[in-house]
């Protein structure tokens, strides 16, 4: 099975905890129709947008399944998972205080981006403020999902300076 990245718009339907429980039981059920799994979510602070991995066989079956399920449907993306392990990724369904998003410069490859990640990676030892965590690369090199645990977003900007890498996007997650 392939894993995918689905971002969802929830600012029209999704303003409270409990309206972003029954959607994210919407996605899991939608998931799990055609013999995927649900593996994680990420819910920014604002409940603005939710960002749902899948791990499904065919895209096509589940972005149709996940909109008959009545969900908005921004972007789903086949990726690839970067410094963790599916299996201990799946046992935890919930991680992380930040998501970085970084949209790609024009001809970046998958292996120079891996072989920069590589580089830069262990820079992040020597920073004590902030962890990362894992992160998912689009196949297509349109951006990258990074997760982090830190003491602010001021860490997470600092973080990410020390290992030279540009944000498009820094959103606080939901607690």
């Amino acid at each position: 099975m392939s894993i995918y990245v689905a971002e969802l718009d929830t600012t029209a339907n999704a303003n409270s905890a409990a309206e972003i429980s029954a959607l994210l039981a919407a996605v899991e059920a939608a998931s799990a129709k055609q013999g995927g799994e649900f593996i994680e979510s990420q819910v920014t602070a604002d409940h603005g947008r939710v960002f749902a991995v899948i791990e499904h066989n065919n895209i096509l079956e589940l972005r149709a399944d996940l909109e008959a399920a009545g969900l908005k449907v921004d972007e789903l993306a086949l990726v690839r998972l970067v410094g963790a392990e599916l299996e201990d990724v799946k046992k935890l369904k919930k991680a992380g205080q930040y998501l970085v998003e970084w949209d790609f410069p024009e001809g970046l490859t998958m292996e120079k981006y891996l072989a920069r990640k590589k580089e830069k990676s262990p820079l992040y030892n020597d920073i004590t403020d902030v962890k990362f965590l894992r992160t998912y690369v689009r196949e297509d090199m349109v951006k990258c999902l990074c997760f982090y645990d830190g003491e602010s977003e001021d860490a997470i900007v600092a973080a990410r300076q020390v290992v030279d890498t540009p944000i498009s996007r820094l959103h606080k997650l939901e607690g």
